[in-house]
This record gives structure tokens, sequence and C-alpha cells, in this order.
């Protein structure tokens, strides 16, 4: 077509011919004109390509688990669950923070990657689709925590950081909306060291033996105990939710803490028992189990596009549980990693989503 001819559409028809154009294509293109780059934020890009609800995990992307670890200092590895192959995902956190600078990557949600960087006291939230990114200040100083979660929500996100002090606990909240650190009262309750699981509104912990499920509300920072039920003989357990309707329990089945069997319970339609769902074949519990060695502790859980993943953060493989087909599988072990390397495997669901604003 003339070129005179494209220069004279008017806007709206120019932004509604170029959103039929592939997303990964224009994404591609948006570095060669500021115009370009701009369309992406246009009303007819984003009702096309946004989800259908903010904290929807529909993406017109590739859905990966990502791995982090403290020798990847400008990248982390990516296995592509739709290819079925690995990839590399280049870091930059934020303008003003070098790549080089010591960050750990905590949390993952829609998209959106929350890493800690002590040297400047902060979180970086950042959409690396989007090229967006925020320093948060941490709330207090000297600032050590045991856990942060990063939440999507309908309005932004929300940071929940766990610190504690001798017998006593305090929860954090932070508010992308408003930008602001609100402080809770904690629990005098030992919580394990995977974090909160979003479910209904609310964040579920479980507690370290005798175990217990415990709920907290993100808008009013209260605590409560959780009327629904945990199997008997539990060595360890983990809660997992499927972001929708559905929770999930995976838990080591055994006597004086060590479990001889690994089970996956489904949360009942009553909100307060389980139904068990599958149970780990004997040769695959053998392989787990040698590899966790009775340290639970290390064992975390999440969810990831149909996926249920159990991992280790003392070995660099992913078991998972593919819900459609009731099956499970390991994962194939990243290239990227040398033998050398035998703790501080960190993965993470990561579906990109080009309107996760930070």
């Amino acid at each position: 077509m003339d070129p005179e001819i494209w220069s004279r559409l008017p806007e709206d028809i120019l932004e509604r011919v170029l959103s039929f154009l592939p997303l990964k294509t224009f994404l591609s293109l948006r570095s060669t004109c500021k115009h370009f780059k701009s369309l992406l934020f246009s009303p007819s890009f984003i009702s096309k390509h946004s989800p259908a609800s903010p904290t929807s995990s529909s993406s017109p992307f590739s859905s990966f688990l990502l791995l982090s670890h403290h020798q990847f200092s400008c990248k982390c590895p990516l296995y592509d669950t739709v290819q079925n192959a690995w990839r590399n995902l280049p870091l930059s956190y934020s303008p003003t923070v070098s790549p080089a600078q010591s960050c750990s990557l905590l949390s993952v949600s829609h998209g959106r990657l929350c890493f800690s960087h002590p040297s400047s006291s902060s979180f970086i939230v950042c959409n690396l689709l989007s090229r967006s990114s925020r320093v948060v200040k941490y709330p207090k100083f000297p600032c050590s925590f045991e856990s942060l979660t990063l939440v999507s929500t309908s309005t932004g996100y929300k940071l929940l950081m766990m610190s504690s002090s001798g017998s006593s606990n305090t929860a954090f909240v932070y508010d992308s909306g408003i930008h602001l650190w609100q402080q809770f009262q904690g629990i005098n309750l030992i919580l394990n060291n995977q974090g909160g699981v979003f479910h209904e509104g609310k964040l579920y912990f479980i507690t370290t033996e005798p175990f217990h499920i415990l709920c907290f509300d993100l808008e009013t920072g209260s605590w409560e105990r959780s009327p629904i039920q945990l199997p008997n003989q539990l060595a360890f357990a983990r809660l997992v939710s499927d972001g929708d309707r559905k929770l999930y329990l995976i838990g080591g089945i055994g006597s004086d803490g060590i479990s001889r069997s690994l089970k996956l319970w489904e949360l009942s339609g009553d909100g307060e028992n389980w139904a068990e769902v599958e149970r780990l074949p004997e040769m695959m519990v053998k392989k787990f189990l040698s590899v966790c060695y009775h340290k639970y502790e290390h064992v975390y859980c999440f969810w990831h596009e149909g996926l249920l993943c159990v991992c280790c953060y003392t070995w660099p493989e992913v078991l998972y549980y593919k819900v459609s087909r009731k099956t499970w599988h390991w994962l194939p072990k990243c290239p990227l990693l040398t033998e050398k390397w035998s703790c501080g495997f960190k993965w993470f669901s990561f579906v990109p989503q080009l309107y996760s604003f930070a």
C-alpha cells in the first residue's frame, strides 16, 4: 500500500488494523518506533490481548517453569511447558539496578517477578515483558524476613512480608494502589518455609508440627484458624491452589516424622475435609525421598497451568502431577546446571502477562 495512504489513515483505524498483528510480532517491532510502542497501550490492543480478568492466568504467550539460582547472575533458565524446550530469560530488573548487583527472586505472580535487593534495602517488582518496574523500600530498617508472597489483585498487587523477632512475628502488607506498607499483628506459631497460598481471597499457611492451617486476610490483616482438618500420619504437608476454585494438599505419610509415601488430596465441597486424589508410584517415591533425605523443610510446591509441581531446594529436578491425565512425571534436567551446584534451586511458575504492570 502507498505510504501516503497509511499516513492519512485516522488514528483509531490504524490502531484497529495493527491490533490484528500477532502480539509476538508486534513486540519485536515496538523498539523501531515510539508510536508503535505507544499502541501497545491503546484501547484496541488492551481489549484484544489482556486476559478476561486481572487475575486470570490466560496468556497469548507460552508458559514456563523458571529456575532461579544464585549462580545465574544475569539470566534464568526457562522450561517451556508448551513447546517442551529449554530457553533463557535475560534479567533486567530496573533502570536503577544493574543486573550484576546481587538480587534474589522471591515470588512470581501473573507475569510479575519480585526480587529482593539487600544492598538498596528494597524489593524490586518488575514485568520483563512490558518493561515496567518499581522499587519498593523495605518497611523497616534493618529488615529481616522469613517469607515474602506476591499476590495479584484486581487493582494491582500486594506483598506480604513475614518478619519475626524472638518468639513473635509481624505481618507487613504493601499495596501497589496506594504505595504504602501496613503493619499487622503476627501469630505465635511457626509457619513452614513455603509462604502463603492464595485461595478465595485469603492466604493459606501450614504451620510446622503439629500441623494446622491458618488464614490471613490481606484486607483486614487478621489471622484465623481454618476449620479444614488435615489427614492423619502426616510427616510434612504443603498447600497448592489452582488459582481458581480448587485447593490441593500434598503430604508425606509415615510415622515418627519419616515419610513412607506421598499422597495428593483435593479439598472437598464442604470446605472442611480432604478427598484423596492420587498417590505417588513406589519407584518415584524412593527417588523423591532419597532427594529430600527426610529434610522436609526444603520441600515446596506450586501450581503451573494444570501441573502440580513438587520441588526441593537441594535438588535441581521437578516432580509434577499432570491433573488432566492423572500421571506423575520428572521434568528433564536443565542443561545449564553443573554437577557442582548442590543447593539453592528455586522454581517458579512464570506465565508472561503484558498488562500486569509493576
